[in-house]
């Protein structure tokens, strides 16, 4: 049964009811008008459509680590105040014991690569800075 995850606490829900313990990433993303833009791109940007994103932090948390989605705005922005939406992933434990964030390092650096590489991102939940998940593709 695949489960739907609706909100950031839905999620949160999820990740505590996995058989292995959950770290889960953080990848802050900017909307920006890429380099090249041509034509009526700078217009539609304007209007809130198209140009491209970037990171501009990661994180990851456990779960006891994480309160509320205001919380976690409040603390991004104590960091970057510029961005638009985070991607977040989850990272299973083994044998009961949570990932550490040394573990957590090289799917964050992949998660990071596939935004600047403008990959496949609906593999990831994502939500605009008032917590309404967005969806891609």
């Amino acid at each position: 049964m695949k489960i739907k995850i609706t909100s950031y606490d839905s999620l949160l829900s999820v990740a505590r009811q996995q058989p292995e313990p959950q770290r889960l990433l953080f990848v802050f993303l900017k909307a920006s008008l890429p380099k090249d833009y041509e034509g009526d791109e700078a217009i539609q940007f304007q209007s809130g459509q198209g140009g491209e994103l970037r990171p501009v932090m990661c994180v990851d948390k456990i779960l006891d680590e994480l309160g509320s989605f205001s919380d976690l705005v409040e603390e991004s922005e104590r960091i970057e105040k510029e961005w638009q939406l985070v991607l977040v992933a989850g990272l299973a434990g083994r044998d009961g014991v949570v990932p550490s964030s040394d573990e957590a390092e090289r799917p964050l650096k992949m998660m990071i690569h596939t935004v600047e590489n403008g990959g496949d991102l609906t593999k990831y939940m994502a939500f605009d800075r008032e917590g309404a998940p967005v969806e891609f593709g």
